[in-house]
């Protein structure tokens, strides 16, 4: 189970952090509300990921990722915020952060960053590697496949050998309802709208 540190200074945004990555398996081992806090517990709880809030008192998150120094520390640190991604994305990038996830999105999205992040790669706006386009679709399927719950990407595996919601329904000894629930998040993660779809992509990935 990764381990997780949520800064942000409001309190709702975090318990909202704290139960979407609880759902995914994830465990909150603290919560700081500003920069110089943040550092702290970081250093005292090293955590597995850090999700961090830009404009936060004392030492905003530039600041942190800064004296943290993420890419010689080894701390995995996934931005947070309100802050345009035009503007923002690319500073957190070179500052060391693995990804950075917009407020104004879905807030499954995080969960689909954590994961992706904790599962090694990096997970950010496709217009933060706008001078390098052909990589994008790489990264951003990789991301995505990545992103899978291990519930997920067990429903996954088992689409691509062929079975159907009954049978894997069968084999899991879960309902049809719930496999047809995780099939619906399988193609709407990996953004695919067929068994067809599902298999080209999975191909293109190397899991067929």
């Amino acid at each position: 189970m990764s381990r997780v540190l949520v800064v942000d200074d409001h309190p709702f945004m975090r318990a909202g952090v704290r139960l979407i990555l609880s759902q995914e398996g994830f465990e909150i081992v603290g919560e700081a509300e500003s920069g110089l806090a943040a550092v702290e517990m970081a250093h005292e709880l090293l955590p597995d990921l850090i999700v961090l809030d830009l404009f936060i008192p004392n030492l905003d998150g530039l600041g942190v990722l800064e004296q943290l120094n993420a890419p010689v520390s080894g701390f995995k640190v996934l931005v947070l915020t309100e802050q345009s991604a035009d503007h923002f994305s690319s500073r957190c990038m070179k500052a060391g952060a693995l990804g950075f996830v917009s407020k104004s999105s879905d807030l499954n999205e995080l969960a689909s960053a954590a994961l992706a992040v904790m599962n090694g790669y990096t997970y950010f706006p496709q217009n933060t590697f706008s001078s390098v386009p052909c990589a994008v679709m790489e990264v951003s399927e990789a991301r995505r496949i990545a992103s899978l719950s291990e519930r997920e990407r067990m429903v996954l595996d088992q689409l691509l050998q062929g079975l159907s919601n009954k049978e894997i329904s069968k084999d899991t000894q879960l309902s049809s309802k719930t496999i047809g629930t995780y099939k619906s998040r399988v193609f709407a993660k990996l953004k695919v709208r067929s068994l067809v779809g599902l298999s080209q992509m999975a191909r293109r990935n190397g899991l067929l």
